[in-house]
């Protein structure tokens, strides 16, 4: 938690770089008011809903995929953990500049393994997941988004591609933002049950896995790669949250 907010210090100066996002980009949801939270991390759900109104926003917890000693999957020299921190990080300040309470699980590159020492395990993978499905349960989350990159050996397939728990909050989450980015990249990919994975299948609230494109194809790893794209992507990803949240 001390490297969350000691980096965040960090993330927040380069707030002014992104644009805000006009109204209507939010599905008609109001600006947020002078009282709306600060643009520090939110490490404590239960206190900010305590010190909030009854109708609170809602604590949305971004995961920040692989890390570290992690670099999850690769192409041409480009890694998947420095896309998905770039493109979560925008995620993150979108989100903030409309008032939600985020917290970002990862704000550098490391492992969360390395944070865990609560866990009696030889499997560093197995480290890591758990430390993610523990902030989830630490802290009052109401909805989790994992953020990673694709790979697939068809150098074709492409686009982005939103995985769901086997639950209806979680389907509507994941048929949100994929809609949000099918728009962006001009795809009609549906949503996909993500029975294998661990976030999905033990973290207990609503959550869902956004591939947000094919490293192995050159257009979605170009794509993925431009700082511009990549607030395109983060846009598209919070304009899905958003839409979820103001319909939920």
């Amino acid at each position: 938690m001390y490297k969350l907010l000691t980096a965040s210090v960090a993330l927040l100066i380069s707030f002014h770089c992104l644009p805000i996002l006009p109204h209507h980009v939010a599905h008609g949801k109001a600006a947020p008011s002078q009282n709306s939270p600060s643009m520090l991390p939110v490490t404590d759900g239960d206190a900010y809903r305590s010190s909030h109104h009854a109708f609170a926003a809602p604590v949305i917890l971004l995961d920040v995929g692989h890390g570290g000693i992690d670099g999850g999957t690769s192409a041409q020299g480009v890694l998947e953990k420095d896309i998905n921190l770039a493109i979560s990080q925008k995620v993150y300040l979108l989100l903030r500049s409309k008032g939600y309470a985020v917290i970002i699980n990862r704000l550098g590159d490391y492992a969360l393994s390395d944070e865990n020492r609560w866990l009696n395990s030889r499997s560093r993978h197995t480290r890591d997941l758990a430390q993610r499905k523990s902030l989830s349960e630490e802290v009052s989350t109401d909805i989790v988004v994992s953020i990673h990159a694709n790979w697939s050996p068809r150098s074709n397939a492409h686009g982005p591609v939103v995985l769901h728990q086997k639950e209806g909050r979680s389907y509507l989450l994941a048929q949100s933002i994929q809609d949000a980015m099918n728009k962006l990249y001009e795809t009609e990919h549906g949503v996909v049950w993500g029975k294998p994975f661990y976030i999905l299948n033990y973290v207990k609230q609503p959550a869902v896995i956004v591939e947000t494109g094919f490293l192995s194809n050159a257009a979605d790893r170009t794509r993925m790669s431009d700082p511009t794209e990549q607030k395109r992507i983060a846009q598209s990803i919070a304009n899905g949250i958003i839409y979820y949240l103001s319909v939920v």
